[in-house]
C-alpha cells in the first residue's frame, strides 16, 4: 500500500496479482485484486495495462475506473455515489484509483476500461478488483486498572498496517494521538475511547471506568483457628470472568467461580486478601480483605539476662514473649510456690540471693486459651568485701614467703657443701642452721590452709 494510504488510514490487502491479457496484446494486471478496507478510511487500488505495439499512448483516449453492476460501465468521476470522493492518477500504462471516507455500499467490484475512440478498440480488465468495507471493529480493551493510573489498549478486530497513529478521547474529546495504548485517569463518570487516524467518523465504543468485583467472607464475624472459612469474589463482567485469589501478593488457588477455601484455618492464614477478575476485555482487582484469625498463645520463649554466671547482689531480668491473637497477657511463677512473682513480660530481681534460685515458668494467657515455659536460675554466692581482703592477704602471704626462706636454704647447703671439700684438716663443726625443714612445713602449713579454706567455702 502507498504511503498516501497509510497516512489517511487503514487497508488489509490479500496480495495478489492477475494479469488479463488478450491475444492482440491489451490486458491490465491489477495489484492487488482483493482489497479489505474500514468504514471512513481512504483506500487505493492500482493497475498497470498495456496495449497492441501499433497505438501510441497518445491514441488512448478513454480510461476510468468503475463499478461493476450491469449495463454499461460508468465513470466513477460521473457517478454522484462517489461525488467528491474519487480521483484518478494516470501515467503510461499505470492508472491509480483513490476513493475517500469510504462507505460500506463501497463494497463492490472495481474494473479499468481504456482505448481509442473506436467501438472495438476498448479494453476492460477482468475480473477487476473486489473491495469489502466494513466497521473498524475497534474497542478499547483495560489492559489493567487501578484507582490512580489505567492502562488502555485500542484494539481492532482487522489486521493494521504497521505503525499506524491512533486518535485518543476522553468523554468525546481529543485528548491524544499517538500509539495504541493509553495510560488514563478514570473519575467516576469519565469515558474512553478510540480511532484510527484518517477514519475518525468511526471511534470505538466508549469505556468507563470498570467496576470492582464483590468480595466477601463467611463466617463474617470471628475467624478462630482452625474453623473453615471461604472467600467468593464475583463481577458483572461480559464475556463472564475468570477469577484468581491473592495473600500478600501472592498468587492462591484460582477455586470455582470465584470461591477460595480454607478448610482448616491456620495463624499463617491470616493476612491481606483480594481478587482478580479478568477476561478477555482486560483484568481488575477487587478492594481488599483482613482476614485476622484468632488462637491461643503458642509456646513462649523465655530468657535471662545476663545470661552468664549470676552472682549474689546483681540484677537479674526474665523475658517472655508468645505469638498470640488477641495479644496475650503473662504471669510469672516460680516453682514450689503457690502466688504468682510478677506479671507482665518483664520480671526483674534487683538485688538476688542464693534463695532465689529455682525453677520458674512464664503463663502466656488469652481468651482462646493458654501455654506456659520454664526458665532454670542458678546464683552463685561471693564472700562480703572484708573477707575477700583477708582472703586474698592470706595466701600472699603463703605463696610469697616460702621464697626468699628457700633461696637462703639452697645458699647454705651450697656453702657447707664448698667448706668440706676446700679444707685439709677437719675444723671444730660450726652449728648450723637448716631451714630447709622450715620451708617444707611452710608449704605443707599451706596445703592445710587451702583445705581448710575449700571445706570453709563448701560449707
Amino acid at each position: 500500500m502507498s504511503s498516501t494510504a497509510a497516512a489517511s488510514g487503514f487497508v488489509v490487502f490479500l496480495l495478489s496479482v492477475q494479469v488479463i491479457q488478450s491475444e492482440d496484446g491489451w490486458g491490465v494486471t491489477y495489484t492487488p485484486t482483493e482489497v479489505c478496507a474500514v468504514e471512513g478510511s481512504t483506500v487505493e487500488i492500482h493497475c498497470n495495462y498495456t496495449y497492441p505495439s501499433r497505438i501510441q499512448h497518445s491514441d488512448i483516449k478513454e480510461a476510468f475506473w468503475f463499478k461493476q453492476k450491469g449495463g454499461e460501465p460508468v465513470d466513477l468521476k460521473t457517478d454522484s455515489e462517489y461525488s467528491g470522493r474519487v480521483q484518478y492518477r494516470c501515467y503510461v500504462k499505470k492508472c491509480t484509483l483513490t476513493i475517500t471516507n469510504l462507505r460500506k455500499n463501497d463494497s463492490a467490484v472495481y474494473k479499468f476500461r481504456f482505448g481509442r475512440n473506436q467501438p472495438r478498440e476498448k479494453y476492460t480488465g477482468s475480473p477487476g478488483v473486489t473491495l469489502s468495507v466494513t466497521d473498524p471493529g475497534l474497542q478499547v480493551k483495560v489492559i489493567r486498572y487501578d484507582l490512580t493510573r489505567s492502562l488502555l489498549e485500542c484494539n481492532s478486530s482487522y489486521v493494521l498496517p504497521d505503525n499506524p497513529s491512533y486518535i485518543w478521547y476522553k468523554n468525546g474529546q481529543h485528548i491524544k494521538t499517538g500509539p495504541s495504548s493509553y495510560y488514563a485517569n478514570f473519575g467516576s463518570a469519565d469515558s474512553y475511547s478510540c480511532a484510527v487516524r484518517g477514519s475518525e467518523n468511526h471511534c470505538s465504543p466508549p469505556v468507563y471506568a470498570p467496576k470492582l468485583p464483590s468480595v466477601s467472607v463467611s463466617p463474617s464475624g470471628e475467624i478462630v483457628e482452625g474453623s473453615s472459612v471461604t472467600l467468593t469474589c464475583s463481577s458483572d463482567a461480559n464475556p463472564a470472568a475468570n477469577y484468581t485469589w491473592y495473600k500478600d501478593n501472592q498468587s492462591r488457588p484460582r477455586g470455582e467461580e470465584g470461591i477460595y477455601r480454607l478448610t482448616s484455618i491456620s495463624s499463617e492464614d491470616r493476612g491481606i486478601y483480594y481478587c482478580k477478575s479478568e477476561n478477555q476485555h482486560g483484568w481488575i482487582d477487587s478492594s481488599s480483605l483482613v482476614i485476622d484469625v484468632k488462637y491461643a498463645p503458642k509456646l513462649p520463649s523465655v530468657s535471662v539476662s545476663p545470661s552468664d554466671e549470676i552472682v549474689e547482689g546483681s540484677s537479674v531480668t526474665l523475658t517472655c514473649s508468645s505469638d498470640a491473637n488477641p495479644a496475650a497477657n503473662y504471669t510469672w511463677y516460680k516453682e514450689g510456690e503457690d502466688s504468682p512473682k510478677a506479671s507482665g513480660q518483664i520480671f526483674t530481681i534487683t538485688d538476688i540471693r542464693a534463695e532465689h534460685s529455682g525453677n520458674y515458668y512464664c503463663e502466656a494467657q488469652n481468651n482462646r486459651g493458654r501455654s506456659n515455659s520454664t526458665l532454670h536460675l542458678i546464683t552463685v554466692a561471693v564472700l562480703d568485701r572484708t573477707s575477700m581482703i583477708i582472703h586474698y592477704t592470706r595466701w600472699t602471704l603463703v605463696v610469697l614467703m616460702p621464697i626468699p626462706l628457700l633461696l637462703f636454704c639452697l645458699w647454705m647447703r651450697k656453702k657447707k657443701a664448698l667448706s668440706s671439700t676446700t679444707e685439709p684438716h677437719e675444723p671444730i663443726e660450726p652449728v648450723e642452721l637448716d631451714l630447709c625443714p622450715v620451708y617444707e612445713n611452710i608449704s605443707a602449713i599451706a596445703a592445710q590452709t587451702e583445705d581448710e579454706e575449700e571445706q570453709e567455702d563448701t560449707v
